[in-house]
């Protein structure tokens, strides 16, 4: 099968595929995720924020709930719309909208919950038009916003930092070749008839040659990303999320994610339970709900099944990449 009708997720071809050869290198490649409907008004996703928002908290915290739609309730009838003070900008398919949706419960968080895709989409839009996506906030609260695209935009860091010097950033960051795995397997959902993974990801499986133009290869190459991100930020202003964490000590991980924003830990274990069926972390249910709050039915999919051989070569190929990321970030994620 030809890779016809899906180059649109690929890049300009590198002449090396070799994970050692490719280090250094760093291509202006954008991610070429599916733009987010961005046509309501201001006013409408406030409100369809607010409404999300109150029905993420957990029995087990029933002061911090109270204070919480407090603060919501407050915000929305004083406050004002504020450009982010931090943003979740990476990874795809790492695990970002659990983080956005467990920090959101916090009563000192208020965010935006779709995908705005203003520093690579909309730039042209303008900063005016970006602030009046924001929900409203009081000048205690924190106004986030999610776009994993972000990361492996080459533009964004330079216009973020345009925006705000002390922008905080997180990345969520999962095992590179499980993240492929992952992409493909959301991507065939919407396209049965692309080609298999394997023609995707390889030039030449025999030779382990592999595509980087493949943006669900390229994704992971994180510290080619990052070196980006450096030329604009300080390491300090980033913190990196374990995917592989959020799901087996999802309090843990939430909690270096409070402690990095500034706030007080009130997201604790008390708020989580495992759903055995999607294996994955839930919120437990609010009192007036009858239902515990979890990921929509796309998170947590069963993933395409890979030949072993496959998955060896890619690992192979990415341990390079992970190995200068780790150093870089002070962080084993050990992903071998």
């Amino acid at each position: 099968m030809t890779n016809q009708g899906y180059e649109g997720q690929r890049c300009p071809p590198s002449k090396n595929a070799g994970g050692k050869k490719l280090l250094g290198e760093l291509n202006n490649c954008a991610s070429l995720e599916v733009r987010s409907a961005l046509d309501e008004s201001a006013a409408q996703r406030g409100s369809s924020d607010l409404r999300d928002q109150s029905k993420a908290f957990a029995s087990s915290g029933s002061h911090w709930a109270d204070m919480k739609l407090r603060n919501m309730s407050v915000a929305q009838k004083y406050g004002n719309k504020k450009l982010p003070n931090a943003l979740i900008v990476g990874v795809k398919k790492g695990g970002t909208r659990a983080v956005l949706e467990f920090i959101r419960i916090h009563p000192d968080v208020r965010a935006l919950g779709t995908e705005p895709h203003f520093f690579d989409r909309n730039y042209d839009r303008g900063l005016d038009w970006y602030r009046g996506l924001m929900p409203r906030t009081l000048d205690s609260q924190i106004t986030l916003e999610k776009t994993p695209s972000y990361f492996v935009t080459r533009e964004a860091p330079r216009r973020i930092s345009s925006m705000s010097h002390e922008t905080k950033l997180i990345v969520v960051v999962r095992n590179p070749v499980t993240r492929a795995i992952s992409d493909y397997t959301q991507t065939l959902t919407k396209k049965p008839d692309i080609p298999t993974f394997e023609e995707l990801a390889f030039k030449n499986i025999s030779l382990g040659l592999v595509d980087t133009s493949w943006n669900a290869i390229r994704i992971g190459m994180y510290i080619l990303h990052l070196e980006n991100w450096l030329q604009y930020f300080r390491l300090s202003q980033m913190h990196f999320v374990s995917g592989e964490r959020l799901i087996t000590d999802p309090a843990g991980e939430m909690g270096r994610v409070q402690d990095f924003l500034g706030l007080k830990r009130i997201i604790t274990d008390k708020h989580f339970y495992f759903n055995r069926t999607k294996g994955f972390p839930c919120l437990k249910k609010p009192e007036s709900s009858s239902q515990p709050r979890c990921l929509g039915k796309s998170k947590g999919r069963t993933h395409v099944q890979i030949e072993q051989e496959v998955i060896e070569h890619l690992q192979e190929f990415y341990r390079p990449f992970n190995v200068k990321f780790f150093e870089t970030v002070g962080q084993d994620f050990k992903w071998d």
